[in-house]
């Protein structure tokens, strides 16, 4: 499960908005917004690009795509 909170959260210290990451992804912003209000539909692909697009770690990345997190 993805945890989204996380991912929020990497977005504002990175100081991006969702259209500034659909630019970088080009992961369409609705597309993105129907992500975060269902994380169990991320595609390995869509994580692939935040990963990029957000510079995250291994680290990070595993911690935000491969969470046991529920909300």
């Amino acid at each position: 499960m993805v945890n989204v909170n996380k991912l929020r959260g990497k977005m504002v210290e990175k100081q991006l908005t969702v259209d500034a990451v659909s630019e970088k992804t080009g992961i369409n912003r609705a597309t993105i917004y129907r992500r975060f209000n269902n994380p169990e539909e991320f595609t390995i692909g869509e994580a692939d690009a935040f990963t990029t697009a957000l510079e995250l770690t291994f680290d990070e990345a595993t911690a935000i795509f491969f969470s046991q997190f529920v909300a």
